[in-house]
């Protein structure tokens, strides 16, 4: 089954500026309603094949991930996958009349089926639905925070 969901809003600021928000990954719990805070590994930053952990926060728990990031084009395309191969975080900046519109695209990948079957086991589709609508309500949640940030640093 093919997971996936994106939302847009349009941020009143340049694409380089929102694309080195996002890409600062240690930026991530500013805006994001569950990823609280973020940090690169010794020696990397926002490039491809560089890795990073992620501290996710919810009421019910508390955890952290591993990431690679996948693309990384200033400006344009900042993309990142959980675990390497589970689940890939997009964010798309398309300058537009009034500034940028950023994309945030969640995709639940093949290997995050196989890694949630062999943890939850027959509780695993309810686990993937978990994820999935976690990804529904925040990604629009993400975005406005974003838009709130950036245009107040940007004096708008």
């Amino acid at each position: 089954m093919n997971r996936t969901f994106s939302d847009s809003i349009v941020i009143a600021a340049p694409a380089d500026t929102l694309y080195d928000m996002v890409s600062d990954i240690t930026r991530m719990g500013e805006w994001s309603p569950i990823c609280r805070a973020g940090w690169w590994d010794e020696g990397q930053g926002p490039a491809v094949g560089s890795w990073f952990t992620g501290r996710n926060e919810t009421p019910e728990r508390i955890w952290e991930t591993r990431s690679l990031v996948e693309q990384a084009s200033p400006g344009e395309v900042f993309s990142f996958v959980v675990g390497g191969d589970r689940t890939r975080w997009t964010y798309h900046f398309d300058e537009v009349e009034g500034g940028t519109r950023v994309t945030e695209t969640w995709e639940f990948l093949p290997g995050g089926e196989e890694s949630f079957r062999e943890r939850f086991g027959p509780d695993a589709d309810a686990q993937i639905s978990a994820r999935e609508l976690a990804a529904k309500q925040g990604i629009p949640d993400t975005l406005r925070a974003l838009k709130d940030v950036a245009e107040k640093e940007a004096g708008r």
